[in-house]
């Protein structure tokens, strides 16, 4: 079958660079990438990356095959976020068999302690770097669950850094402003990131310019021919721990041979009736969305109703404080579970019911007053870029993966000779020990540094089951707004009975512990027949008490749906980013 609908999309520049009144108004009128087949579906933040992974279906690879080719190119093609110098999340479910998540979160190098950031005033430094997972995280996917040969699923990416590749809108205006803000820094340690990525003739990128990665095609070789022995040991780690050594970093050569991604069963939660599958811990995004879920279920979330709106101002309160109650729990409990022990009861229907009935249904609560045994302080204590991806193969399997460099371009440095960009994970550690304050700086134990332990994570892949079948791959970058942007979909979706296309563009919420503030997306909702009024919604929300404040495009959605009964399947990419659909046959 051919593509039943496609519909065209426009792309977004960087969501760095489209907080502007004029993006906004120009992101209401843009529509996702929508297509439809009966084989395999890719849906991600890369038009090249997409059809790489396309391809590999194409030749027989299942889901998994085609994740960790699309994974590889967009290491290549969108290197704000894709990535092997950073780690993440792959929630994968087999045609038989449990969903699972291989977690390839980064590490806490062996020389960091509780106190090692207490002082530290950049985050785009090489201290900031935490043990890269994303290469060991791919070959245990593929170890496990893989049929084509690994080298297979690397050469797509080595060709695209070696020969080159278009540059689109959203990749020009991302790598300019990575440019301009390595160049404004003034330092040398952003020397090799400015020799890599500048255009070789002293310009601004301009889309339809090539961009070729020699160096990075070396690095990505030499994974091809030796696995992940060919980033961990090698010369490619030596290059990296040569350059730590040189940037007063932390990385050690035993920090990256020991290095290890695991396999973890997924957190399992029931909503409306659907299995709702979830990344465990270090990601807090299966538990926190688990627990939010469970509270809007009490609460009666979506008894009204709601069809003409994408949301109502009592669905948005409902949900401000669901949230608010999950993001304290998530800043008193958890962290890495191999570290901390994490209470069971948090994903209980029981626990959801206590919290529940604190809540009131028309009054915005305090964040301040649910602190409980967490200390706040008022006093001083002298960038969310992911990318997500979804895969689903013509016999069933489905991935739901986001990787990350934390911030965009992560710490911006990348080591002499290797070419690609590291991570500044090590900011998603509480760096002050018992410090917390309103402004949204934890400082609660189970996420403090400590030496191996993988730092908490938002990130938040996530599978939706139907009587034990796939029906629903989604996820999305954002940094501490990925568990909401999510929970977004699934409650457009499953609770509100809306399509993937008006969920996917139905303006975005946020709302955490602290601060105590609740954020919406600027733009209002003008296709599929919405018609709520944003001023409206705002102030209706304002006079429940929720101090609202509006903001720039939140996240970048990639989703796959299938129809049970017809076994069609729709693939939904983001207009945020300019995201992508490819699918088979």
């Amino acid at each position: 079958m051919k593509n039943l609908n496609r519909v065209p999309t426009l792309f977004l520049v960087s969501v760095l660079l489209a907080a502007t009144a004029t993006a906004q108004q120009d992101t209401a009128n843009r529509r996702p990438d929508v297509a439809m087949t009966l084989g395999g579906v890719v849906a991600c933040d890369s038009p090249a990356a997409s059809l790489v992974g396309r391809d590999v279906l194409q030749q027989g690879g299942n889901a998994v095959d085609g994740a960790i080719a699309t994974a590889f190119a967009m290491a290549v093609t969108w290197p704000e976020a894709g990535n092997i110098g950073g780690g993440g999340f792959m929630m994968v479910a087999p045609t038989d068999g449990d969903v699972v998540c291989v977690d390839y979160r980064e590490k806490a190098p062996l020389a960091a302690n509780n106190n090692t950031f207490v002082n530290q005033q950049s985050r785009h430094d090489s201290r900031m770097v935490g043990v890269p997972g994303t290469v060991r995280g791919l070959a245990l996917a593929h170890e496990k669950f893989g049929k084509l040969p690994w080298a297979e699923l690397v050469r797509p990416a080595i060709k695209l850094a070696r020969d080159g590749f278009v540059v689109d809108d959203a990749l020009a205006g991302s790598i300019n402003y990575v440019i301009a803000s390595a160049k404004s820094k003034k330092s040398n340690l952003y020397d090799e990131l400015i020799r890599v990525y500048a255009h070789p003739k002293g310009r601004n990128w301009l889309p339809g310019d090539v961009l070729v990665l020699p160096d990075l095609a070396e690095t990505l070789e030499r994974i091809a021919n030796d696995g992940a022995r060919g980033f961990y040991r090698g010369k490619t780690a030596q290059l990296l721990v040569g350059y730590m050594n040189n940037s007063k970093g932390l990385i050690v050569s035993q920090d990256l041979s020991e290095y290890k991604a695991v396999i973890r069963p997924a957190i399992q939660s029931e909503f409306r009736g659907y299995q709702v599958f979830g990344a465990p811990l270090p990601s807090s995004g299966g538990t926190t969305i688990a627990l939010t879920l469970n509270i809007l279920e009490e609460l009666g979330f979506a008894d009204d109703d709601s069809s003409k709106t994408a949301w109502t101002p009592q669905q948005l309160h409902m949900i401000a404080e669901a949230t608010r109650w999950a993001f304290r729990e998530r800043a008193e409990h958890l962290g890495d579970a191999d570290f901390v022990e994490v209470p069971k009861f948090l994903t209980s229907k029981e626990h959801a019911k206590k919290i529940a009935g604190k809540i009131a249904l028309k009054v915005a609560s305090s964040s301040k007053e649910i602190a409980g045994s967490i200390e706040l302080s008022e006093g001083p204590y002298e960038s969310p870029q992911t990318t997500h991806f979804s895969v689903i193969d013509e016999e069933g399997m489905a991935v739901s993966n986001t990787y990350t460099l934390e911030a965009a371009w992560g710490a911006q440095v990348i080591a002499p000779g290797t070419g690609f960009v590291l991570n500044n994970e090590m900011g998603d550690f509480n760096w002050y020990p018992g410090y917390t304050n309103l402004k949204g700086r934890i400082g609660t134990p189970p996420n403090l540094v400590e030496p191996g332990k993988r730092m908490l994570s938002s990130m938040s892949p996530t599978i939706v089951k139907s009587n034990g079948k796939v029906k629903l791959v989604t996820g999305t970058p954002g940094g501490r707004t990925i568990i909401n942007s999510t929970c977004g979909i699934l409650l457009q979706r499953l609770a509100l009975g809306r399509s993937l296309e008006q969920a996917v563009s139905a303006n975005r919420y946020h709302h955490q512990w602290l601060p105590d503030e609740l954020r919406l997306e600027a733009f209002e909702v003008t296709q599929f027949g919405d018609s709520n009024s944003q001023q409206g919604t705002v102030e209706a929300l304002r006079e429940m008490g929720h101090k609202v404040r509006t903001v720039g495009a939140q996240g970048s959605v990639h989703c796959i749906e299938v129809d049970l009964d017809s076994g069609v399947r729709k693939g939904v990419s983001d207009f945020r980013r300019g995201g992508r659909v490819q699918v088979t046959r």
